[in-house]
């Protein structure tokens, strides 16, 4: 009997082994997976905020003149965008994070997880649609004119 030989368990075991790596390692999952990635996303991306709002605030103690050439950078176009960004980062976190807590926390909450996700997602859309009109308003009137 040759040492290459295998016994048909093994075959069988190695075969199955053998096309789970032609799928690869990365988990392309469901909805589900990408929103666990995206709250911890936002999550980060909202204390960073933090972080950063806490330090320039202070500023106010420190160099009150240092501070008014800081918020004055604030009022750049560039910031205006972030700070869509940052709005519709804190929003998602927030709702996704009801979500999380009645998925824990409702006997139910398991079985409605995908409807609540697509629930959320809706309401991130119908809020953020109108809030970034108005909060990007003055940027596109100072860029391309207006009022």
């Amino acid at each position: 009997m040759s040492t290459t030989a295998s016994t048909a368990p093994e075959a069988g075991a190695s075969a199955s082994a053998g096309a789970s790596r032609k799928q690869g390692t990365f988990y392309r999952g469901d909805p589900g997976m990408w929103s666990w990635v995206l709250h911890r996303i936002t999550g980060v991306l909202t204390f960073f905020f933090l972080f950063v709002h806490v330090l320039d605030t202070a500023l106010v103690r420190v160099s009150p003149n240092t501070y008014n050439q800081v918020i004055e950078t604030y009022k750049t176009p560039i910031v205006n965008l972030m700070e869509v960004g940052l709005v519709g980062a804190v929003l998602y976190h927030a709702l996704n994070g009801i979500r999380v807590m009645l998925v824990d926390f409702w006997d139910k909450g398991p079985k409605f997880q995908k409807p609540m996700l697509w629930t959320i997602i809706g309401i991130w859309v119908v809020v953020m649609i109108p809030g970034a009109y108005f909060m990007l308003q003055r940027t596109v009137e100072t860029l391309f004119g207006g009022k």
